[in-house]
């Protein structure tokens, strides 16, 4: 677990040394031609303490998409950019990869921390520092918000399925590596999570997900499940679980719609269909591999990686299933033929809603609405109304035609609008005294905000957050994300 500086209640030591060995990768050898990335000194707060290098394509196209890439434990960005087999794909079809990386100083074995509150929770430590990595990189790199993709191994991906729970307003899709449900460790340890797992229906499932950004109604990203049948660390039963997750999450069942056989190794595939008939849940079970990435060296065009580091196991290029999952394979898509909306404006506001209304446009299916840069629905057309909002906030909004098959046009200038009502207000202190001013309660060991009941951390004069009231008597974690 993450390692913070107040003291550590009795047993901790224990928990750490079994967490470390449990979710352990061997150390890696010098990697060899190394892959040359860009370290970045500042892209926000970063209030997980992570650090942020990008692999940029020597022909990078304007608007690119952007990948995340989170590593396993004891790994380092350099090391699952060496390995993994993603900067071919970033070569071959012109996205920037974002690698995010953890170390010692967050946890002693430098594995994200997917399963603490204090880092698994929208606009919380670790989940909000990969939030801003992917800001910076639309405004540095002028990168496409509507095509942002998270891809991690291990604790990696477990982090991956964090940020898909905790933004499913900023990630298209998703790939979980021998990685776990979100928020698995709600009723349970980390180490019975990783192994013999935890068995929750579907609904039980679903409902964490939607916890994580309460109100949000879509749409939810599409996610990849990927494990090896011989996984020790991590027991396949997640990868089971994971599909219970996010397909009720999405409304459909349990049972594949489609079933087949991929790669050198004959992985199996099973595909889950939305409504629209896209694919919205894969599983790929890869055979007679334990836990790592799966790799395939080699310079044919479904191959990728190297195998002289430990956890990259020769199989499958994972890598290119993947982003052919998230619809990169290929040449950049084009905006299409259709033209931006014209006489895009706000119409009406509440305390909690926007309305907006635009020209139609023709030819068009649907639209694409974006606030703050972030797609957050797709409606029919206009007039629409974004609901959820908070009293006295301001808000950018742009829309963008869809074809039939679901391809954006180009989107229309930004509009401005503000809600009505006071901004939120915001406390920001250590924990004793938010339970001293009536903002939060505690049990003796932890506090929790009231209203939200979101845990806080040990009860101590160690931990600050910053709390957000809205609407009276109702405290939400805001730590930098606050008016």
């Amino acid at each position: 677990m993450r390692l913070r500086k107040y003291p550590k209640p009795a047993g901790m030591g224990t928990v750490l040394a079994l967490l470390a060995a449990l979710l352990w990768l061997a150390p890696a050898p010098a990697a060899h031609a190394a892959v040359p990335l860009e370290k970045v000194g500042s892209f926000g707060a970063n209030p997980g303490g992570l650090n942020m290098y990008v692999y940029r394509p020597a022909a990078l196209p304007a608007h690119p998409a952007v990948v995340v890439a989170l590593h396993g434990c004891t790994q380092s960005a350099q090391v699952y950019a060496d390995n993994s087999g993603l900067t071919t794909f970033a070569d071959r079809h012109g996205f920037v990869l974002v690698l995010a990386e953890t170390t010692s100083a967050n946890n002693i074995s430098s594995c994200f921390n997917w399963f603490q509150t204090t880092d698994n929770r929208r606009g919380q430590g670790e989940a909000a520092s990969i939030r801003q990595m992917v800001a910076h990189a639309e405004s540095a790199y002028g990168a496409d918000a509507a095509r942002t993709y998270v891809t991690g191994l291990s604790a990696g991906g477990g982090m991956t399925a964090v940020m898909l729970a905790a933004y499913p307003d900023v990630f298209e899709a998703g790939a979980v590596i021998a990685g776990l449900p979100y928020d698995c460790t709600k009723d349970t340890g980390a180490l019975t999570c990783m192994d013999p797992g935890v068995d929750r229906t579907p609904t039980v499932w679903a409902q964490r997900v939607r916890d994580a950004y309460p109100g949000y109604a879509g749409p939810w990203p599409r996610v990849a499940v990927w494990h090896g049948d011989n996984d020790p660390k991590v027991v396949p039963k997640n990868a089971d679980e994971l599909r219970d997750q996010w397909t009720a999450v999405h409304g459909v069942d349990q049972n594949p719609d489609r079933t087949s056989t991929i790669g050198p190794d004959r992985t199996r595939r099973e595909q889950y269909l939305g409504t629209d008939g896209r694919v919205v849940v894969e599983v790929d079970r890869v055979p007679a591999i334990g836990h790592g990435t799966p790799v395939d060296p080699g310079s044919g065009p479904q191959q990728c990686g190297q195998t002289g580091t430990a956890n990259f196991i020769a199989s499958i290029c994972s890598s290119y299933w993947i982003t052919e999952f998230f619809g990169l394979g290929g040449s950049t898509p084009d905006p299409g033929g259709l033209p931006a909306p014209a006489g895009l404006a706000a119409t009406g506001a509440t305390d909690t809603s926007i309305t907006l209304n635009w020209n139609a446009v023709e030819g068009a299916a649907g639209y694409a609405v974006y606030r703050d840069a972030a797609r957050v629905a797709t409606p029919a057309g206009s007039p629409f109304t974004d609901t959820g909002l908070s009293p006295g906030t301001g808000h950018a909004y742009s829309v963008a035609a869809r074809d039939a098959a679901g391809a954006e046009g180009a989107r229309s200038g930004a509009v401005t609008a503000a809600t009505t009502g006071s901004a939120a207000a915001c406390w920001t202190a250590d924990n004793y005294h938010h339970v001293a001013a009536g903002r939060a309660t505690t049990d003796g060991s932890y506090a929790y905000a009231k209203g939200s009941a979101q845990n806080l951390g040990l009860y101590n004069t160690f931990v600050t957050h910053t709390l957000k009231e809205s609407p009276p008597g109702h405290y939400v974690v805001a730590d930098g994300n606050c008016p």
